[in-house]
């Protein structure tokens, strides 16, 4: 017996790959010269059965996760973790209360963030992307309606406080010591 996320399920083959890409290059005589080797993602086969009474919320479980793409446990002859594909089932007379199942489990690696995280914040704002979007028309509210008259409408204009109005302030490059991860 073997699990997926502590759910139990009778897996009778497992077949783990390990590929890797080998870069060639011709040469006039002999044979191609390799010259870089580079690992492929980790693949494993699995073919088995499911069957008693949780059977369909295992199926259920099963294309849950392969939908969604999220990583799982999987624990049987070889310990796995990665996300389902490929997930097939056949429904049979042999098998009464249940079906035979396979699929693929692929091996996921999740990127993390850059450094920009970990700046200050003064180098952190160097480092973002600004984003322009143009020059944006004002609306002018001294226009009235068609249907009104300018003296019974007209609001008096407020005046701006300049004191109340923020000026933006100018980011300020900062130089850090020598030996400095961000020097």
């Amino acid at each position: 017996m073997a699990t997926i996320d502590g759910k139990y399920l009778l897996v009778e083959q497992e077949s783990p790959t390990f590929d890797v890409d080998i870069t060639t290059q011709p040469v006039e005589k002999d044979i191609d010269m390799a010259d870089h080797v580079q690992r492929k993602a980790r693949t494993m086969g699995i073919t088995g059965q499911v069957s008693g009474p949780g059977a369909a919320a295992m199926l259920t479980y099963l294309k849950s996760v392969s939908d969604k793409g999220i990583i799982v446990k999987y624990v049987g002859r070889v310990a796995f973790m990665g996300t389902i594909s490929g997930l097939a089932t056949g429904h049979s007379y042999k098998i009464a209360d249940g079906f035979t199942i396979s699929f693929t489990l692929n091996e996921v690696r999740v990127a993390k963030s850059s450094y920009v995280e970990k700046l200050p914040t003064p180098i952190k704002a160097q480092a973002i992307k600004i984003v322009n979007s143009g020059t944006k028309q004002k609306k002018d509210k001294s226009k009235t309606s068609k249907g009104k008259s300018s003296t019974a409408s007209s609001k008096p204009k407020k005046d701006k406080d300049k004191k109340t109005k923020k000026e933006k302030e100018p980011v300020k490059k900062v130089k850090f010591k020598a030996g400095s991860p961000w020097a």
